[in-house]
């Protein structure tokens, strides 16, 4: 595996001079944690995807989602401490002879950081694509409900409403998680800002979604409390409907058995 292969200078036990210590277990560690948050990213795209294109999200799939949320920032946790880890050890290097070498270890720990990035920027653009098509889904549950004519069937409707309101409230609690990992993935850029050089550009763009996330998640909250509003005020107008009607009945009845009797 080249590229991936680095030393770094320790103390040595006996107290003697610096020794060079190779961290091939280190480095495999890392890779291996890339590796696994570039699976679980390729599982939690699937996933999103079920979960935009069902009327409502199961409690399976909104467990399976944690897991692999939780797998992803455990491992991108344990890719993060290493490598600062290495830096530390690298910086605390300080014998000129060893300068050419050191280079080439800055170097080869940069490449991990680097590539410990992209993975982490490839789940942010998975995370707001989900977010942003979470959206559309409220924007037009939320035309549909305000658009939705009054019927006689005054049960039916209000069973559909209800679904309306259910779908909206879940899409909400979808972009309320999303809202708060979106957040933890924000953090932890900052905090590995200076493992990468010239990644700034990605570092900015975690950041404008951030952004974007907490301004959507305060819209969702305001629509959905307005779809609430709608549907409680379209049952008091149907009930309303409803009355009128059984009173109009009543009286036409009366008025008619009074004309016959």
């Amino acid at each position: 595996t080249d590229g991936w292969n680095v030393c770094v200078e320790q103390k040595s036990d006996s107290g003697g001079d610096d020794v060079v210590v190779p961290v091939e277990s280190e480095i495999e560690d890392i890779r291996s944690s890339i590796d696994k948050i570039d699976e679980s990213v390729t599982e939690i795209k699937k996933l999103y995807s079920t979960i935009l294109s069902a009327p409502t999200s199961e409690q399976k799939t909104q467990d399976d989602l944690e897991a692999l949320t939780n797998e992803i920032k455990k491992s991108a946790n344990n890719a993060r401490n290493k490598l600062k880890s290495i830096e530390r050890q690298l910086e605390s290097n300080t014998d000129e002879r060893a300068s050419a070498d050191l280079r080439i270890r800055k170097s080869q720990h940069a490449i991990l950081a680097k590539k410990f990035v992209e993975v982490m920027t490839k789940y942010n653009e998975a995370q707001v694509d989900f977010r942003d098509k979470s959206k559309g889904r409220i924007a037009r549950q939320l035309e549909i409900s305000e658009s939705r004519p009054v019927r006689s069937g005054l049960i039916m409707d209000s069973k559909i409403n209800q679904q309306a309101l259910n779908e909206i409230e879940a899409r909400h609690k979808d972009i309320m998680r999303l809202e708060s990992s979106i957040k933890e993935l924000h953090d932890m850029f900052v905090d590995i800002a200076m493992l990468v050089e010239n990644q700034g550009g990605m570092i900015d763009r975690i950041e404008s979604n951030m952004d974007q996330s907490v301004g959507f998640v305060e819209r969702a909250v305001a629509d959905t409390k307005k779809a609430a509003k709608y549907q409680q005020e379209a049952r008091r107008k149907q009930m309303m409907i409803f009355c009128c009607c059984v009173i109009l009945a009543l009286v036409l009845g009366s008025f008619v058995y009074s004309f016959i009797k």
